[in-house]
């Protein structure tokens, strides 16, 4: 399962899509809040060979079988 497309509605809200066309709206500040700060949320993006959310180049990332989960 990859994420496919994501959106930040605020702070550590974010609204995810994944490739099968689910989604989910999901609070990650438990998940990441001690190693990504609100300030680095806006680093986000898609890894494209694995499909996960990563923050600060790559530093921090989650992988989509976790953010579907989550």
């Amino acid at each position: 399962m990859r994420l496919k497309r994501f959106e930040i509605v605020h702070d550590y809200l974010f609204k995810l899509y994944f490739e099968d066309g689910t989604f989910k709206e999901v609070d990650l500040e438990k998940l990441i809040k001690s190693k990504v700060s609100k300030e680095e949320i806006k680093t986000a993006h898609i890894d494209n060979d694995w499909g996960c959310l990563e923050f600060n180049g790559g530093r921090v990332d989650i992988s989509p079988k976790t953010l579907y989960s989550y």
